[in-house]
């Protein structure tokens, strides 16, 4: 559980989670910065080039040579999407300090390494390093390039990005082929600076944290001393929920690929401006689509053997719901005609109580799982930080079991239709 939380500096705090249940410590940097069109390229490249030396670890190599003098940890990095911010994710796993020496000190080698990787890259003459550069810009244009591949992703971010177009959440999170030409190994580097200087920076560490002062392990790290304080003005977007209005039109588009399987995705608005709306949304959502007993699956999937693969998926910091169908192409009228049915019949009340407690019993399912799985746990705790929330596991169960079917009904009426888009071969 989270046992702390600080600020180091302001825009910089730690998150410290006890757990003593599993052998390893986990320590995680994010660095969280509004998605926009002429950066989000420029900073999907940085992880990769982050990882590639530092100032004390200047090669791959030596990277990995202190990996191993770890006993062997794990080191990866990535990019996200969260609502309408770009969040640059890096992640260190290695043995816990009770199963090694007292002098080996493991969770602050563990913490000194990410902070080392992420803050003290390796800048020489004011760029990176231009061969290295070269390398990762190809591998980042294969990336973007291989988005098509998986239909159902591809499908989903045009969908996303009808919706919003190329601010913010319309984005793809990788960035643009087309820009990739334009960075250089100077502007990179001012890029990285600019981004560490500005950008919301949270540090998770989880772990059995008893009897270690991390508090003083990170106060004292070098890396940390010479960050600066953010400026009073860094914005994300950490809202729960955003105010929407009714589309005049709904957005109706269909795109034409050689696709053996056509992909539906219908992007719907929660016309709310509710701060606490959240829990019912998860709620409705499982009844509407998420998990075996839902009604998507049940009568879409199921009984009229429509489709593939059905779901949907609640997006709070943007206040959306998403379905999310593979069906023959031929078959995209009558599934949606159904899909629009489930939506009414929610609407309406013609939901049972049975079906109440088979999506509060799956929700409950899944948040009692994330205290068994430590990655899942700083994740829940990343998304609460990010959305600006400060609930418990506990807190949210508890919020879950008293959801009411009049609650649900009444959200289910302030849903919209946004945008039906249709991947199909005609």
């Amino acid at each position: 559980m989270l046992v702390d939380s600080f600020e180091i500096k302001s825009g910089i705090k730690a998150h410290l989670i006890q757990n003593d249940i599993f052998k390893t410590n986990i320590a995680c940097v994010l660095l969280t910065t509004p998605l926009k069109r002429e950066t989000v390229t420029q900073n999907a490249l940085l992880p990769f080039l982050l990882r590639s030396g530092t100032k004390n670890l200047k090669t791959q190599l030596e990277i990995n040579k202190k990996l191993e003098e770890m006993y062997g940890a794990s080191f990866d990095c990535g990019i996200d999407k969260m609502g309408d911010n770009q969040v640059l994710k890096f992640y260190i796993e290695s043995i816990n300090d009770n199963f090694v020496g007292e002098k080996d000190e493991m969770l602050k080698q563990t913490t000194n390494f990410i902070l080392e990787i992420v803050f003290n890259t390796l800048i020489e003459n004011g760029q990176f390093n231009e061969d290295i550069l070269n390398i990762e810009k190809q591998n980042l244009r294969q990336v973007i390039e291989s988005k098509i591949d998986d239909k159902d992703i591809y499908a989903f971010e045009n969908c996303i990005n009808s919706m919003y177009g190329d601010k913010g959440f319309g984005l793809y999170k990788y960035g643009f082929t087309e820009d990739i030409s334009k960075i250089s190994a100077k502007s990179l580097a001012d890029s990285y600076i600019e981004l560490i200087n500005n950008c919301k920076i949270d540090i998770f560490i989880s772990g059995d944290l008893k009897n270690i002062d991390i508090k003083g392990i990170l106060e004292n790290n070098e890396n940390i001393k010479k960050l600066i304080a953010r400026k009073p003005n860094y914005i994300l977007n950490n809202e729960s929920t955003e105010s929407k209005q009714k589309v005049e039109n709904i957005q109706e588009k269909r795109e034409i690929l050689d696709v053996a399987q056509g992909k539906l995705v219908i992007g719907l608005d929660i016309l709310s401006k509710q701060k606490d709306i959240g829990i019912v949304a998860l709620v409705y959502n499982a009844i509407l689509g998420d998990g075996v007993n839902s009604m998507l699956f049940q009568n879409v999937r199921e009984k009229a053997s429509l489709a593939y693969s059905t779901k949907s998926k609640y997006v709070k910091q943007k206040a959306n719901i998403f379905i999310r169908c593979g069906i023959e192409v031929d078959n995209y009228q009558k599934a949606l005609d159904i899909i629009k049915e489930q939506l009414d019949n929610i609407k309406n009340g013609n939901f049972t109580e049975e079906d109440i407690s088979n999506a509060k019993c799956y929700l409950i399912s899944g948040i009692k799982a994330i205290e068994e799985e430590q990655d899942s746990e700083i994740v829940f705790y990343i998304g609460n930080e990010i959305s600006n929330i400060n609930m418990t596991l506990k807190q949210y169960i508890d919020v879950i079991q008293n959801i009411t079917k009049e609650e649900i009904i009444e959200f289910a009426n302030l849903l919209e239709y946004n945008t039906i888009y249709f991947l199909s071969n005609k």
